[in-house]
């Protein structure tokens, strides 16, 4: 068994048959983070009591009798918009460097499946809404995450360390959270599994907020089975059932963004191919986001201010306790507008407030759009889900630019509170292309079934390279 791309059944396995110990594994994964996260920065902090905890539950496993958990022994890495009790939860920000907030419900749910909490993962600053012109898998508290396929291109965000942390072996799983694309776009481009819940599906306590709309936490895996097993922890449900022929008469919608180039499109023409081959009859739709986009961002600009506001007053040991404290602290500090600005930031502070009509016409218009979008596309096509592309290939990191989502297809589901998940598909040369597949609201288990048929039949993941450059 190659341990560091095993899956959470193959280290059950080997626990159970005595070849590996909990304390092993946290050991294995301690090892590779020091070997090379230096070069992939995927990792803000490492919790100090893991291997404690790996050794209770070995204690616990040598038990007769005990009964087996479903993430029992599992080192799992947290986003750090995330809260671990004794851990900062910093959202990548000097400004909540010092907080130390008592375990997310998550979290909470995570230990008592059975997980190794690692540590935290870095992520793009405040959850990628700093500004416009923001350079993703950057934080002034984490620094830079390197995509592992190729260490010059970017990772995606904003639950960049997290994707890459699992697409370089550094632990079976990670957390993510997502208000537009944050989950599925960095799987894709690290070349992972990545599930993001229907919206409400996850207890949102305990993260640090942009929007209570669209906000969610969901997993980073290595396969859809895992994916599945970390859902269900999280969600309080039973583990969702897998068959291997779900999509067998299965009716799916595939939509092409305009956006892709050729070789990415390729990737979606052979993942087209591979429906077909596990049974699905592919139908082509069309999706245009931009009308929910236009919608989306006024509204979430003014649900940043209000609930971000609300969550720094409470934190303990912030050193700002509002958005406007966040903004001046932020031209003081000599290293958090080194990259970018924070033109997102006071965006928001001028935004409405949650009760004037003009912030509530537009969240009303944002998500009757997104789900009249989905939902209408299924019924008028008599589809049980719909597959795109989840991104392009990774672009270069490059400070003086902006990030280049050319393909960016996670506003609908996003938006509607809907469940996606990207599953890889494919490369463009060494980079990862990620599909994914998208269904109605609360239709997290057949989102999940329809993706681990894929890829029983695609079998597209590849461990990274660790290239420099593509030059």
């Amino acid at each position: 068994m190659e341990l560091a791309y095993a899956t959470v059944a193959a280290v059950h396995r080997a626990l159970n048959e005595g070849e590996l110990s909990a304390v092993e594994l946290v050991e294995h994964c301690l090892s590779r983070i020091a070997e090379d996260d230096p070069r992939v920065g995927a990792v803000i902090a490492l919790d100090p009591g893991a291997l404690d905890r790996a050794r209770e539950i070995d204690a616990q496993r040598a038990e007769p009798g005990t009964a087996r958990r479903p993430l029992e022994g599992i080192p799992v890495l947290i986003k750090d918009n995330v809260a671990v009790t004794g851990q900062p939860t910093t959202a990548g920000s000097r400004a909540l460097a010092e907080s130390c907030p008592p375990d997310a419900v998550l979290v909470t749910r995570l230990r008592a499946a059975g997980a190794v909490i690692l540590g935290k993962a870095n992520l793009s600053e405040w959850a990628n809404f700093r500004s416009q012109h923001s350079t993703s898998g950057w934080s002034a508290v984490g620094g830079q995450t390197h995509n592992p396929h190729v260490l010059d291109r970017n990772p995606s965000g904003s639950s960049s360390g997290s994707a890459a942390a699992v697409a370089a072996g550094f632990a079976p799983l990670a957390i993510g959270t997502e208000t537009d694309g944050s989950i599925v776009s960095p799987a894709g481009i690290c070349g992972v599994v990545g599930f993001k819940p229907t919206v409400g599906a996850v207890p949102g306590a305990g993260i640090v907020p942009i929007s209570s709309a669209q906000d969610v936490a969901g997993p980073l895996a290595r396969s859809v089975a895992d994916a599945a097993l970390a859902y269900a922890a999280l969600a309080g449900v039973a583990v969702p059932g897998l068959p291997a022929d779900a999509l067998r008469g299965a009716r799916v919608g595939v939509w092409t963004p305009p956006a892709a180039d050729a070789p990415t499109r390729a990737v979606l023409d052979t993942a087209v191919a591979a429906l077909a081959q596990a049974g699905a009859q592919a139908v082509t739709v069309e999706l245009d986001p931009k009308p929910v986009a236009d919608v989306e961002f006024p509204a979430l600009l003014a649900e940043f201010n209000a609930e971000l506001s609300a969550y720094l007053a409470a934190a303990p040991d912030a050193r700002v306790r509002s958005l406007a404290e966040l903004i001046d602290f932020n031209a003081a500090d000599d290293l958090e507008l080194v990259h970018f600005g924070q033109d997102n930031l006071e965006a928001a502070l001028a935004a409405p407030g949650l009760d004037e009509v003009a912030y509530r016409s537009r969240r009303r218009s944002a998500t009757a759009l997104a789900r009249a979008m989905i939902d209408d596309t299924l019924t008028t096509h008599r589809l049980d889900a719909i597959v795109t592309l989840t991104n392009g290939a990774a672009w270069r990191t490059d400070y003086t630019v902006d990030d280049d989502f050319d393909v960016l297809t996670s506003t609908p589901a996003a938006v509607a509170g809907y469940p996606t998940i990207s599953v890889p598909a494919g490369f463009t040369g060494p980079l990862p292309i990620g599909v994914s597949f998208l269904g109605t609201g609360g239709s997290d288990a057949r989102v999940l079934a329809y993706a681990h048929a894929f890829e029983q039949v695609s079998r597209a993941w590849r461990a990274p390279g660790y290239l420099s450059s593509l030059d």
